[in-house]
């Protein structure tokens, strides 16, 4: 059954449309990325689902009512969405203790005294803080700060929890450990979940789908292995993982690919743009897809090029070659100075 439905969806701040006809449906249970960068709509889309935003068109519901529709006079205020929201700031009374803080909302609904305490307990068990209930915000480290505010986002039972870039505050490591537990726990809890972020690896560890937005309209929608594996634009294609790009025009048409040109070498790839000859074209091609050719004499869809310098990744090294006026760059193993050919699979240089 699908939890929440968003149909047609505009806003409008000032003299500036921010989104463009927005329509997704969320399922129960599915965990939502909304991708993009800065001022692509992302933040606007979960604040109207909030009732922060008051769209101008279109409607929103959850489950079978609808909490916002333009056409029909409806816009239920944010409370009344019974919406669970996790803030980037935590936004924790610093004056309350843990439990205090998540007792918060379930006082403001009028719950009993025995209630408040089930469920705070429970919810805090359930986020692994169930010690520290006594504490105060200032007492505990950012990751633990964060679980106080997700558990009081889901202490009530929301149907929907919205969280607007939840991990953007903690440092690297703790970013890495909080994707597979908040992953977890609201898989656990079979909740669905919209999250707003504008790193992709985070999108990609947490969600179930990812909508990847642009100047206030969904690009692409689709599994995080969709979305990295089969761009369907040159936008897509550029916005997730890290690419090598090329500027060129078609020579040749054949089959489903097409042949650019890489300074004076011929390139095979994939016509996802439905290029024609003469057209000018782009080629992508991630990082992880260039390898090194072994031989001294290069192969189909290679190129030579020299080896300016190399970076040391931990797992790998990042290799950054010129051939011509373009920089390519690649992983890989230790290599020696000097000139290097270099493969590009026509399979995964994708051509727009």
């Amino acid at each position: 059954m699908a939890k929440l439905i968003i149909d047609d969806l505009h806003v409008r701040l000032g003299g500036n449309e921010i989104l463009k006809g927005i329509s997704a449906t969320f399922q129960q249970g599915e965990i939502v990325a909304l991708l993009g960068r800065s001022g692509s709509g992302k933040t606007t889309l979960l604040r109207s689902i909030a009732g922060l935003e008051q769209p101008n068109k279109g409607a929103i519901r959850i489950g079978d009512a609808a909490v916002f529709d333009a056409a029909a006079g409806v816009n239920l205020t944010p409370e009344k969405r019974n919406l669970g929201l996790v803030f980037q700031s935590y936004a924790l009374w610093p004056h309350k203790t843990v439990f205090e803080n998540v007792a918060y909302g379930l006082k403001l609904r009028g719950c009993s005294k025995p209630e408040i305490t089930a469920r705070v307990e429970a919810v805090l068990e359930g986020v692994g803080l169930g010690h520290l209930g006594g504490r105060y915000p200032h007492q505990m480290s950012g990751g633990q700060q964060q679980r106080v505010a997700l558990a009081r986002a889901l202490v009530y039972s929301p149907p929907v929890i919205l969280l607007d870039e939840p991990l953007s505050n903690l440092d690297a490591k703790l970013r890495e450990e909080a994707r597979i537990w908040i992953r977890t726990l609201i898989k656990r809890l079979n909740l669905t979940a919209v999250f707003v972020t504008h790193d992709q690896v985070e999108a990609m560890a947490i969600a179930d789908r990812i909508v990847l937005l642009d100047d206030g309209r969904i690009v692409q929608s689709g599994s995080p292995e969709e979305l990295y594996n089969e761009p369907r634009s040159l936008f897509a294609s550029e916005f997730m993982g890290v690419n090598n790009t090329v500027k060129s025009t078609v020579r040749e048409a054949r089959g489903g690919y097409v042949q650019i040109d890489l300074e004076g070498f011929a390139l095979w790839g994939r016509n996802c743009g439905g290029k024609a000859v003469s057209d000018p074209a782009v080629g992508v091609i991630r990082l992880e897809q260039v390898a090194v050719a072994h031989g001294e004499a290069g192969g189909e869809n290679t190129v030579r090029a020299e080896l300016e310098t190399s970076v040391y990744l931990g797992g790998h090294w990042e290799h950054v070659f010129r051939c011509g006026e373009l920089s390519l760059r690649a992983f890989g193993k230790p290599l020696k100075a000097g000139p290097h050919w270099l493969h590009l699979p026509p399979e995964q240089l994708w051509v727009f």
